[in-house]
């Protein structure tokens, strides 16, 4: 019964989203609230919310800082040079910004770090697609994509997680695999390529002129400020009525619906208030030390935003009012995001607590054929598309893996093999719903989270099955 609710309550949740019947914060909220109460322990509701919101508290802390910071670093111009190099490549061509998306998604993603990766990859990325008027789950598809397939590094959190779990080496997990994950890469690239291609089939190619071009007379200047403050942002006349981006050509990945207040170009402006050139340096500098720190584990991620965030406030805006100001601009975001992952918690907190996960995850391993026994690997990569969406990273590599592996060695299968074949799903694990970055991500680019995941979850359960395929055909796994 437990085993049939679990599955229901994914289900219902998912239905009622992509279908826009319930925003995502209540569905996370009210969906596992019924079905806890359909399970018999709403009494003890309560406890397992707490349980949850304290499992997720860390990440919370660690988003609200983060965004605070790189909201930061954004006002001060740390990123602006990225801006103009990726400004100057794509050249206002649909395709190249598709597939300038996923690179630097990609690049940024060595950091290890899902929040930051979006964070830095929507501030360059979004004034373009909004310009152009390109689907914005394209953006979000592409960049969840990349960062999926780069999230299996040495010092992420699934290789670290799988290594723990099995007792073996993250570099033996993750070395041999690096073919696989490879092509798995360049399968993103060449989805962004094709994605782009459709882009640029219905919107045509402008020059970076004709979308930098400040409209003279009726130009209206405005700010933009990375938390949506609006001091620098260059409107142009005829921008005001948006149609919904894929309503031809590419009409089956429609955009979400955005406020008319919002379309325009929404660039970093060049004389932006905020700017601090004379202390860029200093905030390149800081950056770089933050996230080497966050690598070697210097200090818990969430410590390590804390001070960086206060640093760069302190350093940038030494004035109080400044600060607040700041602050206020960031403010929308962050309680979007942090409310976003506090409502997880209630999810991951009734699934958890009831036992439902557990119920799930041995029904799926007790249903494996005798005869898959040799294969224990393939089935792990099978299932772990599935189930790193369904699931956390940790209820997964920590109870289900092992499992796994047990079943695996017992037919001769290593667990080295186990181990990699469970990194497979992480191209499309980067779109759950239970993951705190996808909020920094759709929240930044003003997404419906509905709208990125009917879009994401065929191409991204595409791409992994790509890694599967590549670690098949490699003997890998």
């Amino acid at each position: 019964m437990l085993t049939i609710l679990g599955f229901t309550m994914i289900a219902t949740f998912l239905v009622l989203i992509m279908l826009k019947k319930m925003s995502p914060i209540a569905a996370l909220v009210l969906i596992p609230a019924l079905f806890c109460v359909f399970v018999g322990k709403g009494a003890e509701l309560g406890d397992y919310v707490i349980d949850g919101v304290t499992s997720l508290a860390p990440t919370a802390a660690m988003l609200m800082f983060a965004i605070v910071y790189f909201g930061v670093m954004i006002d001060v111009g740390l990123f602006d040079p990225i801006v103009r190099g990726i400004l100057k490549f794509c050249k206002a061509d649909p395709l190249r910004i598709v597939v300038g998306t996923a690179v630097l998604a990609a690049i940024v993603s060595l950091d290890g770090d899902g929040s930051t990766t979006f964070m830095i990859t929507v501030s360059a990325m979004y004034p373009l697609y909004k310009r152009l008027k390109m689907s914005l789950v394209v953006m979000t598809g592409v960049a969840a994509m990349a960062n999926g397939v780069m999230n299996t590094l040495p010092w992420g959190g699934p290789t670290a997680r799988a290594a723990t779990a099995l007792k073996v080496s993250a570099s033996d997990i993750f070395v041999p695999m690096t073919p696989a994950l490879a092509v798995g890469m360049l399968a993103v690239l060449v989805l962004s390529y094709v994605l782009g291609r459709r882009e640029r089939k219905r919107l045509g190619v402008l020059t970076l002129d004709e979308v930098l071009v400040e409209e003279p007379a009726e130009s209206e200047t405005v700010l933009v400020g990375a938390g949506g403050d609006k001091k620098g942002l260059a409107a142009g006349k005829g921008d005001n009525k948006q149609a919904p981006t894929g309503s031809s050509g590419s009409g089956t990945e429609a955009d979400a619906e955005l406020p008319d207040e919002d379309d325009g170009f929404q660039g970093l402006d060049p004389d932006r208030p905020t700017l601090r050139p004379k202390l860029y340096w200093f905030n390149a500098l800081l950056t770089v030390t933050l996230l080497t720190a966050m690598i070697m584990e210097w200090l818990p991620i969430p410590v390590l935003f804390l001070l960086g965030a206060a640093l760069a406030l302190t350093v940038n805006f030494p004035h109080m009012p400044d600060q607040k100001a700041r602050l206020g601009a960031h403010a929308e975001n962050v309680l979007n995001v942090s409310g976003m992952v506090f409502a997880a918690a209630v999810f991951t907190g009734v699934l958890q607590g009831t036992g439902m996960v557990d119920h799930m995850a041995t029904w799926l391993v007790d249903n494996i054929p005798d005869g898959m026994g040799p294969h224990m690997a393939f089935v792990t990569g099978v299932l772990s598309i599935p189930l790193t969406y369904f699931m956390s990273n940790d209820g997964f590599y920590f109870g289900i893996v092992p499992v796994l592996a047990e079943a695996g060695n017992a037919h001769g299968v290593s667990t080295l093999e186990i181990a990699r074949a469970s990194l497979v799903g992480q191209p499309l694990h980067m779109s759950s719903p239970l993951v705190p970055a996808v909020y920094v991500l759709v929240g930044m680019a003003k997404v419906e989270f509905g709208d990125h995941t009917r879009f994401v979850v065929k191409w991204a359960a595409l791409t992994s099955l790509v890694v599967l395929g590549a670690g098949i055909l490699f003997g890998i796994i």
